[in-house]
């Protein structure tokens, strides 16, 4: 199996700001420096892509010093939180835009699905843009002529195939865009987060697609998505952007489980402070959010038919109407169910305790994950994605019961009874 990606020592530099604002005299420096035969200056500065934080730069390393291979027939799955670097690093691969220091071989076509409609001209029917997009690959006339009715029929847009793409629906876009992608016979193809714009038909069409082209097809993919069952799916290896840097690379089992337990410099996985900043100006804080088992300190195990609890320790010294949101997630990163309060939080000057109780049994085993959404007067105030995780063992089982793990992120213990027919 050959190399057909090598991407070594690729690092991007953006300017924090308004674009072209004061620009001019850097730009200046640069060139000056550049006749001279020196380094450019603003190389050797530019804050961490962390984007929590404060900027303390006009700079900022989008991407820093990554490096890797993609065999031929591989595919690769690109996993990190919003913001790691994950799309600047498909444009640079998809040569959209350049990098800032570093280089990159490929061997073949590149097909790339950045964003929605990337590519597709609006006024153009859907037919029409097939035949541009082929002809941007490099496809000929003939070739893509070959392929017009299995791109149309695997997208399920015949009957708006000849409708301007404009009037099209993002998901209907996506449709198009990955059909053409897919079927032009791409020696690479990038994929970034799209498919999550299309429906669950569609998706599972998709990665059966993406399967077809690595396994018989033989070609390589690139796949960046947040849904983690897909990614598992789907690669055969992955690697972990943070804050612009590869924190991991190997197995996508592996990958996938240090993304999802990336710990939180702030404090354990199972209780969170907050940092004063962190509300400044709004009226309201959030101390701390912690989950443990009742009548058990953070920290200790939680098992299946403990009862769970969360705890918030909040101030609202002027918000009213405001409201406070639990996402549930499984280890996959899918959605298992939210929960809200029912009523407006207390607005209270002194310091609170807001609980949420889960009953026992009613997760199954395994590693959950929270976030946390504050919203007022129907507008999201702040949102924290993963804020706290934990996991769920299972409780003593009497010998010769049942050891192993049913299906499934929830286990509830329901009633059940008889009635006479």
């Amino acid at each position: 199996m050959s190399t057909i990606l090598t991407a070594k020592n690729i690092s991007k530099q953006y300017r924090l700001g308004l674009v072209g604002t004061g620009t001019l005299s850097h730009d200046l420096n640069r060139w000056w420096h550049k006749v001279r035969g020196k380094d450019d200056p603003y190389l050797k500065i530019g804050a961490e892509n962390d984007r929590s934080k404060k900027a303390e730069t006009d700079y900022v390393w989008a991407l820093r010093d990554i490096n890797f291979e993609v065999q031929e027939g591989e595919v690769l799955g690109i996993i990190g939180k919003n913001g790691a670097g994950k799309s600047t690093l498909l444009k640079i691969l998809s040569r959209v835009t350049l990098p800032t220091t570093g280089s990159i071989k490929t061997k073949g076509r590149i097909a790339s699905l950045l964003e929605v409609g990337t590519g597709f001209h609006p006024e153009l029917t859907g037919r029409e843009n097939i035949y541009l997009n082929g002809a941007i690959l490099g496809m000929t006339k003939a070739e893509i002529k070959a392929k017009e009715e299995e791109i149309i029929d695997f997208s399920g847009c015949a009957m708006y195939v000849d409708t301007p793409v404009k009037r099209y629906s993002s998901g209907m876009r996506v449709r198009l865009a990955f059909a053409v992608a897919a079927h032009l016979e791409p020696d690479i193809l990038v994929v970034d987060e799209v498919l999550a714009v299309g429906d669950a038909e569609f998706q599972k069409k998709a990665v059966g697609k993406m399967k077809d082209i690595s396994g018989t097809g033989g070609r390589t993919v690139l796949f960046v998505s947040h849904n983690m069952a897909a990614v598992k799916s789907l690669c055969s290896r992955a690697m972990v952007l943070e804050n612009g840097k590869i924190a991991f690379e190997g197995g996508t089992d592996e990958s996938v489980d240090f993304y999802l337990k990336m710990g939180n410099d702030k404090g354990a996985e199972f209780l969170r402070y907050f940092e004063e900043g962190e509300f400044e100006g709004i009226g309201f804080s959030i101390k701390s959010i912690g989950v443990k088992a009742q009548r058990k300190d953070f920290g200790e195990p939680i098992l299946r038919n403990d009862t769970i609890i969360f705890k918030i320790v909040y101030e609202n010294y002027n918000l009213k109407k405001l409201n406070v949101t639990l996402r549930f997630k499984d280890e996959q990163g899918n959605f298992i169910f939210v929960t809200g309060l029912k009523e407006e939080l207390k607005q209270s000057e002194a310091r609170q305790n807001l609980y949420l109780q889960i009953p026992k049994e009613f997760f199954n085993q395994g590693n959950f994950f929270v976030d946390l959404q504050i919203s007022g007067n129907k507008k999201l105030i702040r949102r924290f994605e993963d804020i706290i995780s934990f996991s769920v063992i299972q409780e003593s089982i009497k010998l010769g019961g049942w050891m192993g793990k049913t299906v499934g992120p929830l286990k509830p213990n329901l009633d059940w009874y008889y009635e006479k027919s």
